[in-house]
């Protein structure tokens, strides 16, 4: 947008062999510093500059004379498809005043003048100082800039709010006199950023953060952001107001003897009490959604809202049982938006003691199924690893290596691979089994909250923190070790401050002063390729070496094809536990669309795979027809089974098919073997044989 804007596209050209008065008039016409010269295509040769013509003149040459032996041959000249920050390069470095700009042909389509071009600059820098004033008073936290030597430059109308002072009044002041006893020194002399420091003045609690202005490798000053501690405190007092409302309102609607349930103007369920729940059989979370003709087919709900028509006292039969239930409009300004129904159901106490029962064994599992997975062994996680390939058998004999040391891992692979299995192996391998495992997602934890999930705080460090503070996840893992999964998503902000943690060992809660040593194993993984995020500035890259002192890379499954059918039945035995289901095998066919796939989600997308063929089958072996789509696609010869283009019977017929072929080819043609393969006798795979043409 810059070279357009700088680029005079009205100019005049030259020939070899043109006069010097041809010069002279278009000079005196368009005013510019140069003429380019060009060939008989149209292509750049050279330029005549006001400088030529001025040898010219001091040369004795006449306006009749050519302009050949006058001409600039060495040409600094410009792509149109330059960026503007190649454009903003060139002009502070070029030192000729204009130059051609040339297309893809080194065809001229204009001249670019030095001085137009800053003036466009200028024009720019005056716009996006404009913009920027613009979003920082539109900012509701208050914002001061300083220079380099940390006297203010601008303060936002949110600061002037906050303290509550005429801006005017202290532009150009050291910031101390705006802000005593802020301590700026060590971002604006080493570039420190400083994130969460509390910070009072005039009787005014502040959250501040402060980030130095690095320009071309210069810090040339810093940005103070600041936000008022009252406004959040505020907040916090109307949210917990609308919590205990809520809850109030949900308290009242479950202690009441009768079901309620509530649609809105599409018939969806809005809501619905825990007593409609327990009698109609489904969690409160699977009925709020749906359309309320799905949950309860004779509900006349969706009729009151169509007519907006109350219907009092009608017995209705619901799952065999006849209710009295009643059914009332919602008006909100004259319009129906929806509708509320009320059941009186009988024997209802009876029916919620049953349902908290179930409620409470439900929990008590929960509890148990958490506490059996904290007490799995080495053993345990090694079973898990299947390992008939090369790369994890390799990769095996690395952990009980790495578990050994006390330095830090890099567990790389794409999604699915088993990350977070190595990790876990590896602390249960080492002298910190007894300790604690941590595992942080940094994709799954907001921005905003991540700081005092990994740091913890102290009492008192923000509103709504616990009076005694809180551990963050780093605190919790002293002693043990402390997984860092999607590593790569950590904010940059945060980054800096582990990287103290790694080479410290030693943290800071938030709204604290005081440093603790911990004593941890940091393992760390990802799915991203980190040089490109290095590359980005997604990524601090002496935050990445601390992490890659040791690196163990899981292989992709479509790289371990060896794997894959241990790992399918390891699958299968797992899913006939937990469905109850008897599973035997899977068929040579189904095996060989699994092998061919090229499994993007790898071992999650098999185990997935694995999970809905036992849903499917139940007992027996698994078949081609128990598998999903993207499975089969994977086989160009169901190609047309996956696309829907045959009838069911020519899609069964074609996977039979395929069945027998691949049994034939394991026997050898042996017929007997193969019909004993494929649990048909003899002469019925005979039969089949003649129908399929496979002789």
């Amino acid at each position: 947008m810059l070279l357009r804007e700088g680029t005079n596209t009205r100019f005049f050209c030259l020939s070899p062999g043109d006069k010097i008065e041809k010069a002279v008039k278009i000079f005196l016409e368009l005013k510019i510093a140069i003429i380019p010269v060009l060939d008989e295509e149209g292509r750049l040769l050279s330029i005549f500059s006001r400088s030529s013509l001025y040898r010219a003149i001091l040369n004795g040459a006449t306006y009749k004379d050519v302009i050949d032996p006058y001409l600039i041959t060495d040409v600094k000249s410009i792509s149109d498809d330059s960026t503007d920050e190649e454009v903003a390069s060139f002009v502070k470095s070029s030192s000729v005043g204009s130059v051609p700009v040339l297309d893809k042909d080194n065809k001229v389509i204009g001249l670019l003048c030095k001085a137009r071009m800053v003036m466009t600059l200028f024009r720019h820098s005056e716009f996006l100082n404009v913009q920027l004033k613009a979003i920082l008073d539109s900012l509701h936290n208050g914002v001061i800039v300083v220079d380099s030597k940390g006297k203010v430059t601008h303060i936002n109308i949110g600061a002037s709010r906050i303290l509550n002072i005429e801006p005017k009044l202290y532009l150009g002041k050291p910031s101390q006199e705006l802000l005593p006893n802020l301590d700026l020194s060590s971002s604006l002399k080493q570039g420190v950023v400083k994130i969460g420091i509390k910070y009072q003045h005039n009787g005014i609690n502040m959250v501040v953060n402060i980030t130095p202005l690095n320009i071309e490798g210069k810090i040339s000053g810093g940005i103070i952001v600041f936000q008022d501690l009252t406004d959040l405190e505020h907040t916090a007092k109307e949210l917990e107001t609308v919590k205990a409302l809520n809850k109030t309102f949900e308290t009242v609607l479950n202690i009441i003897g009768d079901g309620i349930v509530v649609i809105d103007e599409e018939g969806k369920t809005t809501l619905v009490n825990q007593a409609m729940a327990d009698f109609l059989t489904h969690p409160k979370n699977e009925i709020i959604g749906k359309p309320i003709s799905e949950i309860m087919t004779s509900s006349q709900l969706e009729n009151v809202v169509k007519t907006g028509v109350a219907k009092s006292s009608e017995v209705i039969t619901i799952q065999g049982k006849p209710l009295v239930v009643s059914n009332s409009p919602i008006i909100k300004e004259g319009n129906v938006v929806g509708a509320v129904g009320k059941a009186v159901f009988p024997h209802l106490a009876e029916a919620q003691e049953l349902a908290e029962k179930v409620r409470c064994l439900e929990h008590k599992v929960s509890f148990f199924q958490e506490e059996l997975q904290k007490s799995m062994t080495v053993q345990d996680i090694m079973k898990d690893m299947i390992a008939e390939s090369p790369q994890m058998k390799r990769l095996k004999d690395e952990i009980s290596l790495v578990a050994s040391s006390i330095s830090t891992v890099l567990i790389t692979g794409e999604s699915g691979t088993g990350k977070e299995v190595v990790a876990h192996a590896i602390h249960l391998c080492s002298n910190r089994s007894k300790g604690p495992f941590i595992k942080v997602n940094c994709a799954a934890i907001p921005e905003n909250l991540m700081e005092s999930e990994m740091f913890g705080y102290v009492g008192g460090a923000f509103t709504g923190a616990a009076k005694e503070g809180k551990p963050g996840r780093i605190e919790r893992a002293d002693g043990g070790t402390l997984f860092l999964d999607e590593i790569g998503e950590m904010p940059l902000s945060l980054q800096a401050k582990l990287l103290r943690v790694i080479q410290d060992r030693e943290i800071e809660r938030l709204g604290s002063t005081e440093s603790k040593k911990v004593d941890i194993r940091i393992i760390a993984a990802t799915n991203k390729k980190m040089n490109k995020a290095i590359a980005k500035g997604e990524f601090r890259q002496d935050l990445f070496y601390r992490l890659n002192v040791i690196n163990l890379h899981l292989p992709p499954l479509r790289e371990r094809i060896e794997d894959i059918e241990p790992l399918t039945n390891f699958f299968i035995k797992k899913f006939n536990r937990i469905l109850k289901a008897n599973v035997t095998g899977i068929t040579d066919s189904a095996m060989s669309s699994l092998i061919k796939h090229s499994w993007p989600g790898n071992i999650r997308e098999l185990e997935n795979v694995i999970e809905r063929a036992v849903n499917f089958t139940r007992s027996g072996l698994i078949e081609l027809i128990h598998l999903p789509s993207q499975i089969l696609r994977s086989n160009p010869n169901l190609n047309k089974v996956v696309n829907n283009e045959l009838s069911h019977q020519e899609r069964i017929a074609i996977i039979e098919r395929e069945m027998i072929i691949e049994a034939l080819e394991k026997t050898g043609g042996n017929k007997t073997r193969a019909a004993k393969l494929l649990n048909l006798s003899r002469s019925r795979l005979y039969d089949k044989i003649n129908k399929y043409n496979l002789k």
